[in-house]
């Protein structure tokens, strides 16, 4: 259908890789734990919103160019792996009140951390190589066309939005608790930021 093949394994595959931590989910994990529930949610959204941007890009052919240039794929990793330190370094420094999204990062609101996610997830150039490696095993290439790389992607980009929401949901109830203890709550924004400065230097380091 739609020339889709074996579309249960694609489910259940997509939900194991789901379940793998990646850069995403952490991400997610450090938004939520330093800054609450809500934080976390509105960073998966975002995230959610850069991967079916990164699903279009690909059904349009668009992603093929970005991998096979070189220079391109150099150029959106670094933006990106740059992006994630000055996030990282940018909570480390945040001295606003724990857990209150109306004074995250510096006054920062709703829609910026949905921003902020989406941006964090379209600038990282492995999403899209990883749509291009991943999504085609379960083409038929004979009875296919940009209507079923989307349909993938969209599946793929719901299982993980499912996921975002448990990770955000579970650790927001964490960040609730370790708010009351206030030696702790001190140092949380600092232990987030330094993780997504190392996400930062990770995506930089690879090739």
């Amino acid at each position: 259908m739609f020339g889709i093949i074996d579309y249960g394994t694609f489910v259940l595959t997509c939900v194991l890789l789901n379940l793998i931590p990646g850069a995403d989910t952490m991400y997610i994990l450090s938004r939520s734990m330093s800054q609450g529930r809500s934080a976390g949610l509105y960073s998966a959204l975002g995230i959610t919103a850069g991967t079916i941007i990164h699903t279009l890009l690909a059904a349009l052919g668009l992603s093929l160019l970005l991998v096979k240039s070189i220079v391109a794929f150099t150029i959106v990793k670094w933006l990106g792996a740059a992006y994630l330190i000055y996030l990282g370094v940018k909570m480390f420094r945040d001295k606003s009140q724990f857990g209150n999204i109306e004074h995250i990062s510096g006054g920062s609101n709703k829609r910026t951390l949905f921003v902020q996610g989406m941006l964090t997830n379209v600038m990282n150039p492995k999403v899209a190589l990883f749509f291009l490696s991943f999504i085609p095993q379960f083409i038929n290439p004979s009875d296919s066309t940009a209507l079923t790389f989307v349909l993938l992607g969209f599946t793929f980009t719901m299982t993980g939005f499912i996921w975002s929401v448990v990770i955000a949901s579970i650790a927001g109830v964490l960040s609730g608790k370790l708010q009351k203890n206030q030696s702790i709550s001190h140092y949380l924004n600092k232990i987030m930021g330094s993780i997504l400065v190392l996400l930062g230097i990770k995506l930089f380091a690879s090739k």
